[in-house]
């Protein structure tokens, strides 16, 4: 679709704008981003439930995920319970969930679980931190490593992924996880909420290949080894 207008911001314009134009605006330059809801428990064992758009791929060997926690210039429960505990889950939000997801985003007191106050269930598997239960797409990692981004104090977390439960009918035979057959959502800004549709997969690009379509399972190397 042509663009009919373009509007134009500097550095300095984007500094200039008012507090919440500026937050929304820069949240959402980067596009649909993955909405996961992060588990985590305190060492009283209370369960914490927080929403995060930040997370992303870091490695496959080993399986590794980071996220991006706002700096800790205010107590920050998800951290201190990864800290405590070495442990966190990533649980995907789907339509079922996502009014949930949003209000786990509010700033509740560090001994009241996020879990009962938008009503989701906690889940336990093997690690110190609750999955979502109503999710489809559950995720266990113990942290593996914390940097500081200095530039504005933000932390990023790596962790090794140790556990994954997803279904079985959105798992294709090459591996590849469809998130539109999980139903997973994607957000923007912070309060955006997208159902994605797929355009097509495309094969492995080379210099001397031409690109095609693999949107059958028939055109797919059959890795099943389950």
């Amino acid at each position: 679709m042509p663009m009919k207008s373009v509007k134009h911001f500097t550095g300095d314009d984007i500094l200039a704008l008012p507090k919440a134009y500026r937050r929304t605006l820069v949240n959402s330059l980067n596009g649909y981003k993955s909405l996961c809801l992060c588990g985590t428990m305190n060492v009283e064992g209370t369960p914490n439930l927080s929403l995060f758009n930040s997370v992303i791929h870091v490695g496959a060997n080993p399986p590794l995920m980071g996220l991006l926690i706002r700096p800790d210039v205010v107590p920050r429960h998800t951290l201190t319970n990864m800290e405590a505990t070495g442990a966190f889950t990533l649980n995907h939000v789907h339509e079922g969930i996502y009014h949930q997801a949003h209000q786990a985003s509010a700033r509740y007191p560090g001994d009241v679980s996020e879990f009962e106050a938008v009503g989701l269930s906690p889940e336990y598997s093997r690690l110190r931190a609750p999955y979502v239960g109503e999710a489809r797409v559950k995720i266990g990692l113990v942290v593996q490593e914390r940097h500081r981004i200095l530039a504005n104090q933000t932390l990023f977390v790596v962790g090794r992924v140790e556990e994954v439960f997803v279904p079985g009918d959105a798992l294709r035979p090459d591996g590849f996880l469809d998130p539109e057959r999980a139903g997973s959502l994607a957000g923007a800004a912070l309060d955006g909420y997208y159902q994605g549709k797929r355009l097509a997969r495309l094969s492995y690009a080379k210099p001397d290949h031409d690109i095609r379509e693999i949107d059958t399972d028939a055109d797919l190397p059959d890795l099943t080894f389950l």
